[in-house]
């Protein structure tokens, strides 16, 4: 490794080992939890009646999971501090009836995943993850890491004006993988399913399949100092948020109570009961207040004083696209987490929620930078407005610079997921 690295890379490369198990939200959600449980936490169910004893619990609800530490001490009344992100990815989706093709290719059928860049997964090996659903109503995680699928571009002989005009790809017709030769036959990508996941077929009655890059995360650069990888939009920030709440769970005389909430469905509008949008937190945090014995009222006191961070990734300024960033706002890799402001609520920050990131940061040492847009082009947004709306909790939308987003395979900073980690411990020690 290079001089020029200024922190330990234990922190990276074990990100790349999360988000090389993690196709699939189900696979981040279950990683995750295994995280926890070493850390000590336990699982509840949403089913039980739960109990106001003390120490780390988590709740799991298909994509999504929501882990909490009730330190010793904690009354009803103790505001929390909230890490949030989110486990899903712009990818294609398995379409109920899979089994296409044409012209003597076998294809499966896909749908589009949130804001996918389209060209960006043509001509690349493409592995098969998700989860299937029993006729018993369990569950079963499948993972076909090794090339499966390919969606092949046009040659350029039979495209000529590509490179002049512009790649134009139809959703419908131009995304659709082949993974064979021969007649497509009705049950067959779920016959194949089975047998990968060491099932019969006939149980199998529904499922969430994906397609996923199989290319793994890599060091880039003469000094290896950029990350490349797939879904850091967002699994870097629910890998720092795991991260940092196990690291706080070991401080003394914790003054709130710790949670990490990572959601399913962002980038399709978080409007589904495992996204930020759904009730899924807002019952977590009731039913803890409730377990230690609490009010109504000390549920509007300890909401009173809850924060969140919501963490997502944002944009590096790009060096071949500089005009389409704000100018005086040029946030780079390695620079440390962004703090994303816009004044339209379509990130939540305001200059309360700038001076508490603000103090975080400088407790754990970490350089900060702003993400404002260009006056000129929309904004993106993600799950704080929605959770500062929604649950009446103040709330910051940071994260970590990088470029591609929403590519199969994204850039950032190799620094920069140790520093976000390291804020957000800072910020969950309270």
């Amino acid at each position: 490794m290079s001089s020029a690295h200024r922190f330990d890379r234990g922190h990276t490369d074990d990100l790349m080992s999360f988000l090389a198990a993690s196709p699939s939200p189900y696979h981040a959600v279950a990683n995750t939890a295994e995280r926890l449980e070493k850390a000590g936490f336990r699982q509840v169910a949403e089913t039980d009646a739960w109990d106001g004893t003390t120490g780390g619990k988590y709740v799991t609800r298909g994509g999504a999971i929501i882990a909490w530490y009730v330190p010793e001490g904690a009354t009803p009344a103790t505001p929390f501090r909230i890490v949030g992100a989110h486990t899903d990815s712009p990818n294609l989706r398995v379409k109920p009836l899979p089994d296409t093709g044409a012209a003597g290719w076998r294809q499966v059928a896909v749908e589009l995943y949130g804001g996918t860049l389209l060209n960006t997964w043509l001509d690349r090996d493409l592995g098969l993850s998700g989860r299937v659903s029993l006729r018993d109503g369990s569950h079963r995680l499948v993972n076909v890491d090794r090339p499966l699928l390919r969606v092949p571009q046009l040659a350029i002989h039979l495209d000529r004006g590509v490179n002049q005009d512009g790649l134009k790809l139809d959703k419908q017709r131009h995304m659709t993988p082949i993974w064979g030769l021969g007649e497509p036959r009705e049950g067959d990508l779920i016959r194949f399913v089975a047998q990968e996941a060491g099932l019969a077929a006939e149980d199998i009655t529904g499922w969430d399949l994906m397609v996923h890059s199989v290319e793994p995360p890599a060091y880039l650069g003469r000094d290896e100092e950029l990350l490349a990888g797939p879904r850091m939009d967002n699994l870097l920030s629910v890998h720092a948020g795991t991260a940092a709440l196990i690291a706080a769970v070991g401080s003394e005389g914790l003054p709130c109570i710790p949670v990490l909430a990572a959601f399913d469905h962002e980038e399709n509008g978080s409007q589904s009961d495992t996204g930020a949008e759904g009730p899924l937190l807002g019952n977590m945090l009731e039913r803890s207040v409730f377990a230690r014995g609490g009010t109504y009222e000390d549920k509007a006191r300890a909401f009173a004083g809850t924060i969140c961070l919501s963490s997502d990734t944002g944009h590096a300024v790009h060096p071949n696209y500089s005009e389409r960033h704000e100018p005086g706002h040029h946030p780079v890799p390695n620079g440390g987490p962004i703090l994303k402001v816009n004044v339209n609520q379509r990130y939540a920050t305001d200059g309360s929620g700038r001076a508490v990131f603000a103090a975080a940061c400088e407790r754990a040492g970490v350089p900060w930078q702003h993400f404002v847009s260009n006056n000129s082009m929309p904004c993106g947004t993600t799950i704080g407005p929605i959770t500062a709306a929604r649950h009446g909790i103040a709330t910051v939308d940071i994260g970590v610079a990088c470029l591609s987003m929403h590519s199969a395979r994204e850039l950032c900073g190799a620094d920069d997921p140790f520093l976000l980690a390291a804020a957000l411990t800072s910020f969950l020690e309270g």
